[in-house]
């Protein structure tokens, strides 16, 4: 078991932030009496699962639904149908990603044809 700093240490995260996650449940905690927040071992995993599809753009809304398909607790009955969810959120980071470089392209033209 270890406290929130050493939790913090180990992943990147602020405690701030991993309260959030405890908050949004997507992180969970044993309190002691003297209030402390104990995370498991595996707790490690779980913070850099949330911080890399947090990165990717993934709402903590759908987080709470696709980790558990993550780490291990799969449902075979959520897991597909959240797969396509992502898949939705994917296509969107792509042609969100195709629109920029369009936009790269159309700046570094303008640059050149103005240098």
């Amino acid at each position: 078991m270890m406290r929130i700093g050493e939790l913090s240490k180990k992943t990147g995260a602020t405690p701030r932030a991993l309260r959030y996650y405890e908050e949004q449940g997507l992180l969970t905690a044993e309190r002691r009496g003297n209030g402390y927040r104990e995370y498991a071992p595996n707790a490690v995993a779980t913070v850099e699962t949330i911080r890399s599809l947090l990165d990717l753009g993934m709402p903590s809304s759908l987080i709470k639904d696709v980790l558990p398909c993550t780490v291990g607790e799969r449902s075979e009955a959520a897991c597909p149908d959240l797969l396509r969810q992502v898949a939705t959120l994917r296509d969107d980071v792509r042609v969100r990603a195709a629109r920029f470089a369009a936009i790269d392209a159309s700046l570094s033209s303008y640059l050149t044809a103005n240098a």
